[in-house]
């Protein structure tokens, strides 16, 4: 089946690492420290993010390096974003800031002895060659005090190539480093300067002089037990991705009531919170949570950020359920607890949820039996070219623990959809695989076959 793909041989490739580089910013840039945002410093931002793009031979950069061009590059992009050049440091109270001192980003070159098309679809997430073109550089993927970007480029035999990013989370988001990426792209194709210009003032996603907590914000409820019972099978976890494109998401709407109205991804992810439940096997009074990130750019007036900010500007808000009532309900029920999350999505609940880590020491979100999505399907990475023109793929190249990202694909047929891929124990990936499948390949019409049996 095209739902889940699966792995069955992973081919082994070879790959040379050159001598890891630390690329500086191409003019002296202020030396200085620079604070972040009370939305980047939370908790669940300190994380390194991975992200694969793969470029095919064009015939038009016949004779460029890759590795070259993109490291010359990187050197000029610096010098505007020049805090990414720098390191952390944590204040008083976790309170995180940018040691812009210049020390660099980390660069390495690689080559690969195959050709690009024989990976096929494994360039797609969870990709199996991650830490052959993702290479970690000894010492250097610590939160604090480390380099906040790792760029590998690999060239393959056939003139193709892969960039690898690793990002501290911490520092920008999907679309402040789609942000950066552009630059670097029209950098590297002789702009004298990025056509938008970077801008910091994280001061604007920072709690307030007197901080209050004004919301209720379910993504920080930590239950002991639970968070006991899913850390337990954490290192136990294994990846699958799953593809929806028109014909899965028909047959998912059709569980759903007519008058029910939804974006394709609230439906999605209710289906997947549904389908990961059941797959789980909780005690029906078990609460779970499904916590969908939302970029909160140009969505409210009094958050206008401006154009070029490329710090994080997400948030959090939670559905929670009985898994029991999850379950047994039709998918409507899912769906409306969903939609009702955009809601919440309001100025007074940005305030409470940037204010609440102030006074919390910037917790992380809870592990109590919550997924994670992020619908990584505007962001844009699939489009950035280099000079060499669109990747094959471009996105997050797995799923991280419990979160769980959305990106643009084409299938082997050319059908345009979301993949996503799931973390989950053996057993429960076997369950959940068997109820995904039951759905997206029959068009039941009226017949709900994702209650729990």
């Amino acid at each position: 089946s095209q739902l889940a793909r699966r792995l069955t041989h992973t081919m082994a490739i070879s790959i040379k690492h050159h001598k890891p580089k630390l690329v500086v910013p191409s003019i002296v840039t202020p030396r200085e420290t620079k604070h972040l945002s009370d939305i980047d410093d939370q908790g669940s931002a300190r994380l390194q993010i991975p992200i694969l793009m793969f470029y095919k031979y064009n015939s038009l950069m016949e004779g460029k390096d890759p590795a070259k061009l993109i490291k010359d590059g990187l050197s000029k992009t610096l010098s505007f974003y020049y805090p990414l050049a720098g390191r952390l440091i944590e204040g008083p109270n976790r309170k995180l800031m940018v040691n812009c001192n210049s020390e660099g980003v980390l660069f390495v070159e690689a080559d690969a002895n195959v050709e690009l098309e024989k990976l096929g679809d494994s360039i797609k997430p969870p990709c199996p060659y991650l830490d052959l073109l993702l290479h970690n550089v000894p010492g250097s993927d610590g939160i604090i005090g480390c380099p906040l970007l790792l760029v590998q480029v690999t060239r393959f035999s056939c003139g193709g190539f892969a960039v690898g990013l690793r990002l501290n989370h911490t520092m920008m988001d999907g679309y402040g480093l789609n942000m950066f990426l552009n630059a670097l792209s029209e950098l590297i194709q002789g702009a004298s300067a990025p056509s938008i210009l970077p801008v910091w003032e994280r001061h604007l996603l920072s709690a307030r002089s007197l901080p209050s907590i004004t919301c209720t914000h379910h993504e920080f409820d930590e239950q002991i037990e639970s968070k006991i019972a899913w850390e337990s099978m954490e290192d136990k976890l294994i990846q699958k991705s799953f593809f929806f494109g028109k014909k899965e998401m028909e047959a998912i709407k059709n569980q759903v009531s007519p008058n029910c109205e939804s974006t394709k991804f609230e439906l999605l992810m209710a289906f997947l919170w549904k389908c990961r439940t059941i797959a789980l096997g909780l005690h029906p009074e078990e609460i779970v949570r499904l916590t969908y990130l939302i970029n909160i750019r140009g969505k409210l007036q009094k958050f206008e950020l401006p154009a070029g900010y490329y710090g994080n500007a997400f948030v959090t808000p939670t559905a929670v359920s009985k898994a029991g009532l999850l379950c047994s309900n039709s998918l409507t029920y899912a769906v409306e607890l969903v939609k009702k999350v955009k809601d919440h999505m309001n100025e007074e609940y940005i305030k409470s949820l940037i204010d609440l880590m102030a006074i919390k020491g910037r917790p992380e979100l809870t592990k109590s039996w919550n997924f994670i999505v992020s619908d990584n399907r505007s962001i844009g990475l699939d489009e950035v070219g280099f000079g060499w023109g669109r990747p094959i793929f471009g996105g997050v190249a797995k799923a991280i623990s419990f979160i769980s990202f959305g990106v643009p694909v084409k299938n082997d047929k050319g059908d345009k959809g979301i993949l996503i891929a799931i973390s989950l124990p053996p057993m429960a990936m076997k369950k959940f695989e068997e109820v995904v499948y039951k759905v997206s390949s029959k068009n039941v019409e009226g017949v709900d076959i994702i209650s729990k049996k």
